[in-house]
């Protein structure tokens, strides 16, 4: 039996909780926090910020496609419990296991474990942890004023990393610390390879063909069409194609320059004045193209999991381009225009463009580009203009495009404009990457795509 104190306390505790509740302290509901948590820009900026810190800590283009792969593979797999109708991709990339189950009949914020996985990965795969800090602190701050309830914020943070670290495991078996430190062997044969002007730098990855592929059967299966032979008789197929570079690096008009150094993407750009050498940091192609997939996003309004799609299918896509171009890059290991030139016709003459250090054939910029816009165009539609000013920042100025294809095809021109590839190694690159493109879509969808003629890849680049 109560007593006459015990019901007025009681009454009390009644009296403070209804007031309690209509001050407005009542458990966030999970539609509510959700629906604030799964706002793609904060997807955007994140994706953003992990393009900063690999221009800060000058990747190259190959080691950054890793990075962006493993980490949208992190935060689409931690975001999947929530969007059950996109497939999880354990069983349809290589070696990839089922990423642990959320806690039964737990609360979550996917949202927000997806974003943390994110940052988990790229933290472990960067070297500017100190960026990554100052940057969750005012991402905190974003995902402490939804009222997320601190139960199921310490719980979605925590499958966040539990996913990250199960991404990081797979990572660690991809056969790149086995890659670390090898060199390329010259052989200063005619026609073969050698370290150009103005830094001479040493073949960048030449081992990059042995990373663990997330689709590809092997790294020659697709590989392009044999190069032109190496002959500098006049009127022979190369030396038409060395002719034409020649002539753009004298001629090239004012919007083919602008062309060539929109796409530069030249992660690293030598200055090199008297005495003093220094360095210019900037995007790398990958790069690039997810910030592409950001502003076609952001157009059209697509939610969070529709972004992470593409985010995720793009760069795995640019992921295994890399390595089936890089097989040819170093099988061929065909010489760079700079070097026959200055050889042939004395030196003095220069590229528009750095050259970058690596083997010509084909063009890793063509075929990387042609594998992300394959994927984003099967995805995202055939006719989507958009207005790209992703390098604004860094002087390259905007431009603007009636479709994903005729971005990436103008992408593969650049080169040949820019004077750093040959029109074969452009024109097959992108052959390469379409093809790239469409197997990756297959592997990560279940459903075949259609092959694309190669005749119009040869049309439509050789009309730009």
């Amino acid at each position: 039996m109560l007593t006459l104190s015990k019901a007025k306390g009681l009454a009390l505790l009644v009296l403070f909780a209804g007031l309690f509740s209509a001050t407005g302290c009542t458990r966030t509901s999970p539609e509510e926090y959700n629906s604030r948590a799964a706002d793609p820009n904060l997807l955007h900026q994140t994706s953003k910020q992990l393009t900063t810190v690999i221009i800060r800590d000058i990747f190259k283009p190959p080691v950054a496609s890793r990075i962006y792969s493993y980490a949208n593979l992190a935060a689409y797999e931690a975001m999947r419990p929530a969007e059950t109708e996109y497939p999880t991709l354990a069983g349809r990339i290589r070696e990839f296991s089922p990423v642990p189950a959320p806690e039964e009949g737990g609360e979550y914020c996917y949202p927000l474990a997806s974003v943390k996985a994110f940052i988990a990965v790229s933290k472990a795969l960067t070297f500017s942890v100190d960026m990554w800090d100052e940057y969750e602190v005012e991402l905190n701050q974003k995902y402490e004023a939804m009222d997320i309830p601190q139960d199921v914020y310490d719980r979605s943070v925590a499958y966040g990393e539990l996913v990250a670290r199960h991404v990081l495991d797979y990572a660690e078996k991809d056969n790149y610390k086995y890659t670390r430190g090898y060199r390329h062997v010259l052989t200063y044969s005619e026609g073969e390879w050698e370290p150009t002007p103005p830094t001479y730098a040493e073949a960048c990855e030449p081992k990059w063909n042995e990373i663990r592929a997330f689709t590809l059967d092997s790294c020659t299966q697709f590989t392009p069409a044999p190069p032109a032979p190496y002959d500098l008789t006049p009127g022979s197929e190369f030396r038409k194609m060395l002719d034409q570079v020649y002539d753009y690096g004298k001629n090239a008009t004012p919007e083919q320059k602008a062309i060539a150094y929109f796409w530069d993407d030249n992660a690293t750009v030598s200055n090199i004045k008297g005495h003093l050498s220094y360095l210019s940091k900037k995007m790398t192609p990958p790069g690039h193209w997810q910030a592409i997939v950001s502003t076609i996003a952001r157009n059209q309004k697509l939610d969070m999991m529709q972004s992470l799609q593409a985010y995720t299918f793009s760069s795995i896509a640019m992921h295994e381009a890399f390595i089936a171009c890089w097989e040819e890059k170093y099988r061929s290991n065909r010489v760079r225009p700079i070097t026959v030139i200055n050889k042939l016709l004395g030196e003095g003459w220069e590229p528009y463009l750095e050259t970058p250090p690596f083997p010509e054939y084909v063009s890793g910029h063509s075929a990387i580009s042609a594998s992300a816009g394959t994927v984003l165009t099967h995805l995202l539609g055939e006719n989507v203009a958009f207005t790209d000013s992703t390098e604004y920042e860094f002087g390259h100025g905007v431009r603007s495009f009636k479709s994903i294809e005729d971005a990436y095809m103008e992408t593969s021109m650049s080169r040949v404009y820019g004077g750093i590839h040959y029109l074969d190694g452009a024109l097959e690159g992108t052959k390469q990457g379409e093809r790239v493109g469409e197997w990756v879509l297959t592997k990560l969808t279940g459903k075949p795509v259609e092959n694309k003629p190669k005749e119009d890849v040869t049309k439509q680049i050789a009309g730009k």
